[in-house]
């Protein structure tokens, strides 16, 4: 176990990300946005890791930012402005990355906490998992790219009324919204979670980071016949994990896809 408030764990085949700070609830400090950009490079070169997982020490997620660090943070335009591109840098990188993510929330997920798990591309909750989305209560606005994260996962009439009223919502109706893909009790959120990560391992993983290349060319309205598409469609056609999944299915047998 480390001390750090934040740190990457190889446990193939899942990656984990782990938000360390249980005495505070996990609330996220400066520091914290830049060791997860540092996290997420680590778990784009682990080539054991066909999952990463964010989750939280101490039986919650993340309860927003550490309010106790707002007056040196936003001091002045440029540490404000320096603060944001830490934040907006990091949650980039994590929706970005080339490997299929999973936010395992448990207890309060809060502000930012919320804005880490929208970047992942999916979200378990076990019961006790509480969630806001709380600019409005500090008198900030939510960023361009968690606006539409947020709305592409909820929906717009959704997100409105989550930013809007900054409303704490339980489990349940998180996962009548759409924030949550699933609902688990504690002991089965654990056990789903590596069952997910092994039926992705049995997968290539050139496929999946193409494919999250395809959920981003739509993200930015991109048309049918974008170039992008097609050329990522031709490189396909032309892989090394093609001809060995074409080859397995003949043989009857498990394809070995090349480690990335």
């Amino acid at each position: 176990m480390t001390d750090a408030p934040l740190y990457y764990r190889s446990a193939p085949p899942i990656g984990e990300i782990r938000l360390n700070r249980p005495n505070k609830l996990n609330a996220i400090s400066a520091a914290m946005w830049t060791l997860l950009k540092d996290a997420v490079a680590a778990a784009a070169g682990d080539v054991d890791a066909r999952l990463i997982v964010v989750s939280g020490e101490g039986g919650h997620f993340a309860a927003g930012a550490d309010i106790a660090e707002f007056e040196r943070l936003y001091a002045s335009p440029e540490s404000s402005a320096a603060f944001s591109e830490a934040m907006l840098t990091a949650l980039s990188a994590l929706e970005t990355l080339g490997k299929p993510t999973l936010a395992k929330i448990r207890g309060v997920c809060v502000g930012g906490g919320c804005s880490i798990a929208l970047a992942c591309d999916l979200r378990y909750g076990a019961p006790s998992a509480r969630f806001a989305v709380t600019p409005g209560r500090l008198g900030l606005v939510y960023s361009l790219a968690d606006t539409r994260r947020l709305a592409t996962t909820v929906g717009v009439a959704n997100a409105k009324d989550l930013l809007f009223t900054g409303r704490r919502i339980d489990a349940e109706e998180a996962l009548r919204m759409g924030f949550l893909d699933r609902l688990y009790t504690d002991e089965e959120i654990d056990e789903a979670t590596l069952l997910l990560a092994r039926r992705i391992e049995e997968t290539s993983p050139y496929s999946a980071a193409a494919s999250k290349k395809m959920f981003a060319l739509l993200a930015e309205g991109a048309a049918d016949d974008d170039p992008r598409a097609a050329a990522a469609l031709a490189e396909a056609f032309g892989g090394e994990d093609m001809a060995e999944g074409r080859k397995a299915f003949l043989e009857k047998r498990r394809p070995n896809f090349r480690k990335r």
